[in-house]
């Protein structure tokens, strides 16, 4: 599905995106261009990146244990 409409932004990128590392809205926005226009669907990509950063905290597994806080702010 889109979530940004302006710059042809899906919530499969923003899962890979991710995966790759980026944890911020920020982060999102510098790679993907999310939400660098109208500024509407800020609100969904952060839902589905929260989402994402919580799907990958249950599978991907750390070295002794160590589980990263996610970011909910």
């Amino acid at each position: 599905m889109f979530v940004c409409v302006c710059n042809q932004v899906t919530d499969k990128q923003i899962r890979c995106a991710v995966e790759e590392g980026v944890c911020s809205l920020e982060g999102l926005s510098s790679e993907l261009k999310v939400g660098t226009c109208c500024g509407k669907c800020k609100r969904c990509a952060k839902k589905v990146m929260r989402d994402a950063m919580k799907n990958n905290a249950h599978t991907r597994s750390f070295p002794g244990g160590f589980t990263p806080a996610l970011i909910t702010a």
